[in-house]
């Protein structure tokens, strides 16, 4: 039996929750799931079983809750050491945790305007100014990695980190989108859309019934 268990939303459009679960996927540490879907009848009070905050993703050790994105990425990164999950370089890993902070932090325009969705096909919805800068910002952190890491490994510090797990929900926006990428993002993008990990979270999305119409833009006038 597992020792860890995640509280999930629904993969169709939980970008949180893909964050930690791909982590743990990637870094092959056996979890329990629980999926909640978001914004149906009292889901609020379920996630609050789990978790003080309300939210999705809530990682369960025990005795331990260990509640946001990141917070859980680094909990897993602590207690497996040996699956290097940051860069071992202090330099490199400082500009992961750099990285992987601005994705946690910033990017609201894109967040706001093109929201992760599985199932959808959207192209050109959502162009905004802000979401444009937001989408050069983003290329030119995977270029300047990519270039950085060169024959390394195909994600951005070569072999897969946090940052990935960071960045791979926007790697499922962009394609939901149709968002035209420079060549070095594009193969960073593609190396993140062939994970078998990703395909078996994208399968699990597609096949989910919930209907939520805030993230369903084409149906927005």
């Amino acid at each position: 039996m597992p020792e860890y268990t995640l509280v999930l939303g629904n993969k169709n459009y939980s970008s949180w929750s893909l964050r930690a679960w791909l982590l743990m996927k990637q870094a092959s540490v056996a979890f329990d799931e629980i999926r909640v879907p978001l914004y149906g009848p009292g889901y609020k009070d379920e996630l609050r079983k789990y978790s003080p905050a309300g939210k999705v993703p809530v990682l369960l050790h025990a005795d331990l809750i260990v509640w946001d994105s990141l917070a859980i990425c680094e909990y897993i990164a602590e207690r497996h050491p040996d699956r290097q999950l940051w860069p071992a370089d202090a330099a490199r890993r400082a500009a992961a945790r750099s990285i992987s902070a601005e994705m946690h932090s910033g990017f609201a325009a894109l967040r706001s305007k093109m929201s992760m969705n599985c199932r959808g096909s959207f192209p050109g919805v959502g162009r905004t100014v802000e979401v444009a800068g937001d989408i050069e910002r983003i290329q030119r952190i995977w270029n300047e990695c990519r270039e950085r890491a060169g024959a390394h490994g195909p994600f951005l510090f070569g072999a897969f980190t946090i940052a990935d797990a960071m960045y791979a929900p926007v790697v499922l926006r962009f394609r939901t989108y149709a968002v035209q990428l420079s060549a070095a993002s594009r193969q960073y993008a593609d190396a993140i859309l062939a994970l078998p990990a990703l395909q078996e979270w994208v399968e699990a999305g597609r096949a989910e019934t919930e209907v939520i119409p805030a993230f369903e833009p084409a149906a927005t006038p």
